[in-house]
Order: structure tokens, then C-alpha cells, then sequence
């Protein structure tokens, strides 16, 4: 009965594209990708939300710190279970995999990731996985928009471009963020678009916002309403604040990643795995239970007027009126909510790390705020420095500033705080990028030499094979030949560059055409000249194994046009700079959405 009624649902898509012009059908399916992707968020977060509240009810009967333990070994296992029984033993996770679809495969995401992540992360974070939604839930928005474009038959432009649709429509539908959604997808995900590109982006991301708002209740969504106005006296503290969260930023990106890598070479059965990492978690929330799941919920309680309510049902229920308990309470879940998030997906969960990072933003927001008020040095608005917090740790963790200013403006209700966010932002930013060249997500791409970042530029070099580049057809001539066969070879041929090489095919220099431009008009010296007389060493070396970007560095620092090539310490042939120039703008041309 279902696939019946898609198939009438395709049968009339089908229909209206036919009706309608290209740009009227990209208009149209983003709107429907909007919907698919707010009806994903709707399911997650519904979940999520139902079991937390289930698990504070049960907290009446019994002990909190045992039921919230128990349920997230629970979800990681299950979540081992169906990704070896139903999907084929693996999954993706993190969204540097858009990034890798969108350069290296053409925007060709698996179907499968239309279920696949709404069905893990559901049973990790629903079931009080240390992890965040949201990054499962981009995946899964990319993949509608990139399976919409295939079923189609549209472009690698649209599909693109649909798959950046489907990104926005799940952040602003998430955190009823549109504009968040939007730079998200620009500022993160996509490696180039135009001004025109903007509007079926935005129409998608405001489609899943007002759907999650129509039909999600607002103590689901993290929304705040209670803030102090902006004192501009404060300002030097917000800069203390952008400087802590940069560092903080860095300090979750390395450990988290060590954890991770950690699991990577246990030698377990993904059972044993599962059930091991997840004790190890089950033991982190038996002591600080707010550790539980997303953990928005005890986000807003720091920023109300009571947030020693983070202490009720916990083993430290009796000092929930002293300040400093609270303060050490709060310090010791920020610095181990790291290793909370390492464990769960380490172990064989699925979720990410876009909630982790508001988490940890918000409670070292709390924490330097009220330190700083508790020992009389500033009486600071704790609820603006809390809020601000989470925009320092997203930029800083996704080196995404302009999202994280946005996305905690929008969720505040107001853009009175946005000079604070700013500060705080570009701050994080600047300090997490010196010492972290790429963000969290995409630092394992660029260990497998699939480097993402904020520099078009590299992004699209990274894209670029050497090998479609190397031109092997070049003449070569031998070092002990006389010039007289290299004059030859230059009036049969178009080549001004020619690889002197041995016997064994080693690459012992170059002749340039313009280096012996004077001695060629000479009779005699081209008949009693040798070539190892007038070979020059090359002013740089490109190797077979060699980045475009390494590349282009060597062509930019030799200031030459051509450069020959070795792959195993033998001669291969020559690049041009005018090809790879070339190759550059065509790919350009190619990724970028209009």
C-alpha cells in the first residue's frame, strides 16, 4: 500500500517537472526535500525526547544514575546489532562524507542513507547516547536531496544543490534556525555557490523550520527566552571567554579523536566492543548523569534561575544549594563529556558532535561566569555568557563562525547578543585554527588525503587527480648525445622541454628550448656539443604521489611552466602549468552551483 502511493507521488513529480522550467522544478524540490527532512527531525527528535522523559519519570521509582546508565548500553548495542544484520555490517558517520560525495562521487549518497541514520542515531541518542542528532540528521537531509536529483535524472549542479537543500532543511528544522541552516550549509558543507544558488536553500531550510515548529512542541526544540541586555563593560570578559572556548575546542577535537582511534584498533568482536565502551559510559553517567543523551535539556536549566536542579536525583542531591559543589559538578561534566562522546560513537554508536558542542559550550559559559562571580570579581549575566559559550565551542569545533553566531541568535529569539557572539566567534575560530588546521569532521579526510577547508581554493586542487594532468608522450633525449639530435627533435615537434635521462631511465636534468636558443644558430657548437653539457638540474621535482595542491605550491615556488614528474625514482613525464591551470577552471566550473 505504501509503495503505491509513492509511486503516485513520483508519477506526479514526474509530471510536474515535465510542466515546469528547470529552475521552477529546483524551486518545487526543495520544497519537498524540506518537508522529507522535517518529518526526519520530527521522528528523532520525538524519540529522544520520549525516552529522556520516560527516564526522568522512572527516576521517581527508581534511582536515576541506574536507569540512565542502563539504557544507553542498551541503545549501543542495539545500534551494533542493526548495522551488522541490516545494513551490511557498516555505516557512515560524521558529515565529511557529504564533503567526500559532493568532490570525489559526483553527489551520489547511498539510498541507504535515507533510513540508515535516522535508525541508529535513534537507538544511540534516543537511548542516551552521549552524541548529538544533528549530524545524523544533515546526512540524512543530503541523501534525500541527492536521491530526489538521481531518481530525476538531474545534473551534478542540481544534485548539488539539493544536497545542500537537504543539509539546511535538517539544521533549521533541528533548532527552528532557518538562516543557521542556510550558512551551515554554505559555510561548511558546499564548496562553491553563487547568489542565485541562495534561494532554493533558503526555501528549504524555512520549509523544515515552520514544519518542526507547526508540529514539534517547543520544549523539544533547545529554544531560550530568558536573557540579560548586552553591557558593553563586559566585553573584556567575553574576550577571556573566546579564548577559553578556542582552547576548549581544540581540547575536545584532540581527545576526542583519541578516543576514537582508540577503539579503531581494539581487536574486539563489535559486540564486545559495544559492550565495552558502553560500560565505560554507563560508569561516566552513573556519577554525572547529565551525560545523558543530546543534554539541551540540562542546557536550559543552567540558564534558568534555579540550576542546582542539575544535582536533584544524583549522588550529590544533598549540595544542590552549594555553589561551589555546583561549579565542580558542572567543571567535571564539561571536561569529561569528550571521552562521553568518544565512548558512545567509538564503540559503535552513531550520532555526532554538533549537540555535544553546544553542551560543552554552554557549561564552560556557565563555568567561567560564575567563577568569576562567585569570587567577586564581576557580577556577570551568567544566562548570556551560557549562550554565548555554545557559539564559541561550534565555531571553534566546525571552524564555522558564522553558523554558530547565527544558529545561537536565532535560538535565543533576538540578535541582541550578536556583538558578544561575534567576539566570542571569531575569537574561538582564529585560536582552534592555529592549532587545528581542519575541523573536527573533516580532519579524517584529510588523512586519507582528502583535505576540506575553508580555502576554495584547496578544496578544489583536492579534488583534482594528478594523473589525469601527466602528459608521458614528452621526447627524452640521453645525456651523451650531441645537440645536433636535439635540434632534430625540436623542429619534428612542439616541445621547448625535454627529460634527459639514462639507461635505466633515471632523470638526470632538463633542456629548455630557451637555453640553448643562441647555441642552435651555431653549426659548430650544436656538432661538438653535448647535451650533459647544457642540461640544468630542474627547479623542482613532482612525484607520482604528489597532492594538485603540492603541485601548484611547486609550479607557484619554481616559477617554471613545466616540471617533469618521477614515480619510483624513474622519469614519468611532464606537467604543464597551463594544463593544470586548466584542469583547475574546468573543475571550478564543474562545483559551482549557479
Amino acid at each position: 500500500m505504501l509503495k503505491k502511493y509513492f509511486r503516485k507521488l513520483e508519477s506526479i513529480i514526474a509530471l510536474a517537472k515535465s510542466l515546469m522550467t528547470p529552475k521552477q522544478f529546483i524551486f518545487l524540490s526543495s520544497v519537498l526535500i524540506g518537508i522529507s527532512c522535517s518529518l526526519a527531525v520530527i521522528v528523532l527528535k520525538t524519540f529522544a525526547h520520549s525516552v529522556f522523559s520516560f527516564a526522568t519519570y522512572i527516576s521517581g521509582i527508581l534511582k536515576w544514575s541506574f536507569i540512565s546508565s542502563i539504557l544507553p548500553v542498551i541503545g549501543i548495542v542495539l545500534t551494533v546489532f542493526v548495522v551488522n544484520r541490516i545494513l551490511n555490517g557498516s555505516i557512515e558517520k560524521g558529515t565529511s562524507q557529504i564533503l567526500y560525495a559532493v568532490a570525489k562521487k559526483a553527489g551520489i549518497i547511498p539510498k541507504k542513507q535515507m533510513y540508515a541514520q535516522i535508525i541508529t542515531s535513534s537507538l544511540t541518542v534516543g537511548l542516551g547516547g552521549s552524541a548529538g542528532l544533528e549530524s545524523p540528521i544533515v546526512i540524512t537531509g543530503a541523501a534525500f536531496g541527492s536521491n530526489f536529483a538521481q531518481n530525476y535524472k538531474l545534473a551534478y549542479k542540481d544534485r548539488t544543490l539539493l544536497i545542500g537543500c537537504g543539509v539546511a532543511a535538517g539544521i533549521g528544522a533541528a533548532f527552528n534556525a532557518p538562516i543557521a541552516g542556510v550558512l551551515f550549509a554554505i559555510e561548511v558543507l558546499l564548496v562553491d555557490v553563487s547568489i542565485s544558488a541562495f534561494t532554493p536553500i533558503m526555501i528549504s531550510a524555512a520549509t523544515g523550520a515552520l514544519v518542526s515548529a507547526i508540529v514539534l512542541d517547543e520544549s523539544i526544540l533547545l529554544s531560550f527566552k530568558k536573557q540579560e541586555a548586552f553591557d558593553y563593560h563586559n566585553i573584556p570578559f567575553y574576550v577571556l571567554l573566546g579564548i577559553l572556548t578556542g582552547f576548549m575546542a581544540v581540547y575536545y577535537a584532540r581527545n576526542f579523536q583519541r578516543v576514537e582511534h582508540y577503539f579503531s584498533k581494539l581487536k574486539l568482536n563489535p559486540y564486545k566492543k559495544a559492550l565495552f565502551g558502553s560500560t565505560l559510559l554507563a560508569l561516566l553517567i552513573f556519577v554525572f548523569p547529565t551525560l545523558f543523551g543530546e543534554g539541551y535539556e540540562s542546557i536550559r536549566t543552567l540558564s534558568e534561575t534555579d540550576p542546582g536542579k542539575l544535582l536533584d536525583n544524583t549522588l550529590f542531591e544533598d549540595f544542590r544549594n552549594n555553589q561551589w559543589i555546583l561549579l565542580l559538578f558542572v567543571g567535571c561534566t564539561m571536561m569529561l563529556k569528550v571521552f562521553a562522546s568518544g565512548l558512545t560513537i567509538g564503540s559503535g554508536g552513531n550520532g555526532g558532535n554538533f549537540a555535544p558542542s553546544l553542551f560543552l559550550g554552554s557549561y564552560l559559559g556557565y563555568f567561567f561566569s560564575k567563577s568569576i562571580s562567585l569570587i567577586g570579581l564581576s557580577k556577570l549575566p551568567i544566562t548570556n555568557f551560557t549562550m554565548v559559550g555554545m557559539a564559541g565551542i561550534l565555531s571553534g569545533l566546525f571552524h564555522a563562525p558564522l553558523t554558530a553566531m547565527f544558529l545561537i541568535a536565532e535560538i535565543t529569539g533576538g540578535y541582541s547578543l550578536m556583538i558578544p557572539l561575534m567576539i566570542v566567534s571569531s575569537i574561538s575560530f582564529a585560536i582552534s585554527k592555529r592549532f587545528e588546521k581542519y575541523s573536527l569532521d573533516v580532519k579524517n579526510l584529510a588523512k586519507k588525503g582528502h583535505a576540506f577547508t575553508s580555502n576554495k581554493d584547496s578544496n578544489i586542487l583536492s579534488t583534482l587527480d594528478i594523473e589525469t594532468i601527466i602528459q608521458c608522450d614528452y621526447l627524452t633525449v640521453n645525456p651523451d648525445e650531441n645537440l645536433s639530435k636535439l635540434v632534430d627533435l625540436i623542429s619534428h615537434s612542439n616541445q621547448v622541454v625535454f627529460a634527459v635521462i639514462n639507461n635505466e631511465k633515471e632523470l638526470l636534468g632538463i633542456v629548455h628550448f630557451n637555453d640553448i636558443r643562441e647555441i642552435i644558430f651555431n653549426i659548430y657548437r650544436v656538432k661538438y656539443t653535448q647535451i650533459k653539457d647544457v642540461m640544468k638540474a630542474p627547479p623542482a621535482t613532482i612525484y607520482s604521489f604528489d597532492s594538485m595542491e603540492t603541485v601548484m605550491s611547486k609550479f607557484e615556488r619554481s616559477k617554471s611552466a613545466f616540471l617533469p614528474v618521477i614515480r619510483n625514482d624513474k622519469y614519468y613525464g611532464f606537467i604543464s602549468k597551463s594544463i593544470a591551470l586548466e584542469a583547475y577552471r574546468m573543475k571550478l566550473r564543474s562545483m559551482t552551483i549557479e
